[in-house]
């Protein structure tokens, strides 16, 4: 469990915490829990989230749990200093789809005393750093990886596997679109899908293959 530092009031300066997993681990359920505490604590909070996540809501930021908390959404990291102006706290939810100035925003905010807690997918679907999000990571003061459960084996998942076609980067979608799947699982879920585009793209030199093999 995260436990949240300490303001030292002899300290200008904030920090960052990254909370940062695969779909499905709960990171922005964890995110919500730490603003909530600080919303109780009558500290002035402001949540940002990208403008083009609308999936379950156009303004509130939810968890696959339902849980909810109002947002401002932006179209792009520049956005964020100004309408966070005076905030104790800044929550920032998926953080990788935003555009690399989002790493000076967060720290040019730590630097001016504020808390600011971002979660974000660290990978994307084809298991590479996902946008921002290590370049966060490394400046940030805290890094808190959560994980899910594995549909396929039971294990601890930490990558987001595509089920779908669709091969663009940014994708919004939930489990029609993603599953959560631990290492091996996987590496045996591409190796299928790399199969499975060779027997769309060339069938009778595939089926020639797996004859002779």
């Amino acid at each position: 469990m995260f436990l949240e530092n300490t303001v030292n009031p002899k300290e200008q300066f904030g920090w960052i915490e990254v909370i940062c997993g695969s779909m499905f681990s709960g990171k922005t359920e964890e995110l919500i829990r730490r603003l909530r505490r600080a919303q109780f604590a009558k500290q002035k909070v402001e949540i940002f989230k990208p403008a083009i996540d609308v999936r379950y809501d156009d303004e509130m930021v939810v968890s696959h749990d339902a849980n909810e908390i109002r947002s401002t959404p932006v179209p792009s990291a520049s956005n964020i200093p100004l309408l966070a102006d005076g905030c104790e706290v800044v929550g920032i939810d998926e953080a990788q789809f935003f555009d690399d100035e989002i790493v000076n925003v967060c720290n040019d905010l730590a630097n001016k005393g504020v808390r600011v807690i971002v979660a974000g997918l660290d990978m994307d679907f084809k298991g590479n750093p996902f946008g921002p999000m290590p370049n966060l990571m490394a400046t940030a003061e805290y890094v808190t990886k959560v994980h899910a459960v594995c549909t396929h084996t039971g294990n601890l998942a930490q990558y987001s596997h595509r089920k779908s076609k669709n091969d663009s980067l940014v994708l919004l979608g939930e489990v029609d679109e993603y599953e959560p799947l631990s290492r091996s699982a996987y590496y045996k879920a591409i190796t299928k899908d790399k199969l499975s585009d060779m027997d769309v793209i060339n069938p009778i030199e595939v089926n020639k293959k797996k004859s002779n093999a």
